[in-house]
Parts: structure tokens; sequence; C-alpha cells
């Protein structure tokens, strides 16, 4: 079957969405970190909290205790990686945050029983080995920001497993929100005790945050409605390709051979995963 087309242009748009979130990120750096989480959820949530009250569907969902423990590992996942845009370039941390599929696919196994074939854990040693040389060999990569985007790869693994224990029970909308009130909630009240006032444009940047990320999710959710997941997804990958070019147009950030190497590795190891998995 071949892939939709308007679904990939959708996957793409998405993937380019959540570059400029995490660019916006990256240019925030400067501010503390659960301000960020806090503006990053609020104009997400405003939108989520319209669109649900629009449509007739039950804000708080039927099943509160795994919706609520989502949401607290994703904004500890989130908190992790905004926090480690400040010591690693930004197409770096993007590329080591895509591991997350490797850590899923782990903890699959470990709590859904689920079977992995002998040919996955090859590519997942392709992977683990771009995170390796990029970690070994790029001097910019500090040892805690390193620690802190591994964290966060984890942590979205394990959200991956939550949402599908959630399977269709809830509406993604429900989902989605859930994650940003949490976000609001824990961000908003630790930003009292570190508040620092955006000044002139960085108020632009940080209340586009939210509007940025929410239009990523709803085309994310947009291209997995019309198309087969495992037709589109690995085109998500190019959310790698999209960071490295904005930070190097806009930040100029640029990478080394032995860097691209490395995430070259992890994107290889990722698609070849997959591919192997869907068949």
């Amino acid at each position: 079957m071949e892939p939709n087309r308007k679904a990939i242009l959708f996957i793409l748009l998405a993937s380019l969405a959540f570059s400029f979130m995490n660019l916006l990120a990256k240019q925030l750096s400067h501010l503390p970190v659960f301000e960020l989480v806090f503006f990053r959820a609020i104009g997400t949530s405003a939108i989520c909290t319209f669109l649900l009250v629009k449509n007739g569907i039950p804000v708080l969902g039927s099943r509160r205790p795994i919706l609520i423990l989502r949401a607290i590992v994703g904004f500890s996942s989130l908190t992790l990686f905004f926090w480690s845009l400040k010591t690693i370039p930004i197409g770096t941390a993007t590329s080591l945050r895509f591991t997350s599929p490797i850590f899923a696919a782990i903890l699959a196994v470990l709590i859904l029983k689920e079977k992995i074939k002998p040919i996955q854990w090859l590519f997942f040693f392709l992977a683990f080995l771009g995170v390796v040389i990029i970690k070994g060999f790029d001097l910019r990569v500090e040892t805690l920001g390193f620690l802190a985007i591994i964290a966060s790869a984890m942590l979205v693994g394990l959200v991956y497993i939550l949402i599908r224990k959630i399977g269709e029970s809830e509406h993604y909308l429900v989902i989605i929100n859930y994650f940003m009130l949490v976000n609001i909630l824990i961000g908003g009240l630790v930003s009292i005790f570190y508040w620092q006032t955006p000044i002139g444009i960085e108020w632009v940047f940080i209340l586009s945050i939210g509007i940025v990320g929410f239009i990523g999710q709803f085309f994310m959710t947009q291209a997995l409605q019309i198309s087969e997941s495992n037709m589109i997804v690995p085109f998500k990958y190019s959310e790698v390709i999209f960071s490295l070019i904005l930070a190097l147009l806009i930040l100029g950030e640029q990478q080394t051979w032995i860097s691209l190497l490395g995430i070259f590795l992890i994107m290889a190891g990722l698609i070849g995963n997959y591919i192997v998995k869907v068949k």
C-alpha cells in the first residue's frame, strides 16, 4: 500500500512545527525551564479545551489515574528536554531524544510482554553506537545535558507505553489536555519561585511555543487518522533534519562530521527497526 500523500504532507508539517517549537525553546533557554514548560502548555491547553467543549467531549475523560500518570511522565520528559537545550546543540538534542523508540520497545517487552525480533537488536545497537559517538566525540555535549536528554528519551518511551495502555478509550484531545494541564499546574507553581520576566521579543517567542506545539500535535494526529502509521511514521524523523537546518540558518549551530555520523547511525537504526517491526 502506498502512503497517503496528504498524510505525508501533514506529518512533515508536524515535524516542521515541532522543530520551530524546539528552536523557540533554545532561543529562550536562558529563562527558567519550568517557565518554558508553563508557557508551552498554556497555548495548547487553551486550544484543546476549546475544541473539547465545542465538540461535547468530556474534558476529564474516564481513566483519570493513568491519564494523570501519563501527564506527569510527559511533564518530566519535557522539562528534562528543555533543560538539556541549555547545554546541547538543538540538532544533537533532537537526535538523542529520538532514541525513545528503543526504550519503548524494551519497556513493551517488560510491561506488555511483547516480542522483539532478533534483527531489531542489531538496529538498536546501531542507534546506540550513534549515541556513543556523539557523546564521545562531540565536545559540546556536556555530561549532565547528555544524561538529561537520555532520561527524557526514556520517559518518552514510557509515555508511548502508557498511551498504548490507554488505547482508544480516551479521545486524543483529552490525553493532550491532561498533559498540558499538569504542565501548567506544576510548571506554574515552581515558576513562582524562579520567575524571570521575558523582555521585548521574548514575549512573542514564549507565547508562540504553545501555539506552534499545538499545530504540530494537530497535523501529526491528522496524519495518523488518514493513513496507516507504518506508512508515515518514518517521515516523522524529518524533525531531526529540520532542526539541524533551522539551527544552522538561525542560530549558526554547525555540526562536525563525527556528530553527523552519530546522528546518521541513530536515524538509520531507528528507521531500520521500525521497518522490520511493521513487516
